[in-house]
């Protein structure tokens, strides 16, 4: 491990590690190239995509000198889907297969980064108005959000928190039957997480925030999570859930699915969907599904 970032040091002989940063434009692509910079990557950004099959070969031919390679590709491209396709193709027939990163961000929030920063969106040209370019730009790219193995909602993420989501990712390694499982604790007020791909509300669970002594202490801490956890309705739920996952989870890897985003969401995430993010984890190490994370959202809020 390497002590200053937390990322394991490339060896020499293994296969070079290759990440692609796609995304939404505005919504964090150039703050995370810079990341993966500070972490050791050789980062490629704009390539025209004639190209993208000539650098495949490259970083290839020479995996010593290449053992970190981003590649930042979006609809500057051209043909976003195509070019991932190519270079993505190029890449796995070559051995290596990427790790495509998928920055996005809720509308409102684009559209005030492009106000603040003056910026002209990549398809203004074609689509005027900037909202009606995010439309467009979201259609372009949803067959490569499809093919991502991290998505990312980069609206209420700080630079810390998208430099801790990125480390974590980058030394995720997850077999190609196996299912990178994430849990995400959040409160409805501030938004359901757009990575999502399963949604639990827990708020009919009583609420610890209207108990003064239990009011400050996270859903991390013991007293929080045994009033959460004793309630007779939480027992109920979290059978419900063992039995939906022990059902689906399988049924997810049989399909090939490489990752699974499932949200737990109270008022304000910083008690119950916290406690219950936890058992559930718990539960899922416990019964072997392989790599499990877990990101409480609001805690930093707290």
């Amino acid at each position: 491990m390497d002590e200053l970032d937390g990322t394991r040091s490339a060896q020499p002989g293994e296969r070079p590690h290759v990440a692609i940063i796609t995304g939404l434009s505005g919504a964090g692509k150039t703050a995370t190239s810079k990341l993966f910079e500070d972490l050791g990557f050789r980062v490629v950004d704009n390539l025209p995509s004639e190209l993208l099959r000539d650098l495949a070969e490259l970083v290839t031919g020479d995996p010593a000198r290449f053992q970190r390679v981003a590649i930042v590709l979006d609809v500057r491209s051209g043909d976003a889907p195509l070019a991932f396709g190519a270079v993505t193709a190029a890449l796995e027939g070559r051995g290596i297969e990427p790790q495509v990163f998928f920055l996005e961000a809720r509308d409102e929030v684009l559209i005030r980064r492009f106000s603040e920063t003056r910026h002209r969106h990549p398809l203004a040209q074609l689509r005027g108005s900037v909202a009606g370019s995010i439309a467009a730009e979201r259609q372009m790219l949803e067959e490569v959000r499809e093919q991502a193995h991290v998505i990312i909602d980069t609206s209420e993420l700080s630079s810390r928190q998208l430099r801790e989501r990125i480390q974590r990712a980058l030394n995720l390694q997850v077999d190609a039957d196996t299912l990178a499982l994430q849990l995400i604790s959040f409160g409805f007020k501030y938004g359901v997480p757009l990575e999502s791909d399963i949604v639990f509300d827990v708020r009919f669970m009583e609420n610890p925030h209207y108990i003064e002594a239990l009011r400050p202490h996270s859903g991390l801490t013991q007293p929080t999570q045994a009033f959460v956890l004793g309630q007779p309705i939480t027992q109920r739920f979290l059978e419900f859930v063992r039995e939906f996952f022990s059902f689906t989870i399988p049924a997810y890897q049989a399909e090939g699915k490489t990752r699974l985003t499932v949200a737990i969401g109270c008022t304000g995430g910083y008690h119950r969907s916290v406690a219950i993010s936890e058992r559930i984890a718990s539960d899922w190490r416990e019964a072997g599904y392989g790599s499990v994370d877990v990101w409480h959202r609001e805690l930093d809020r707290g």
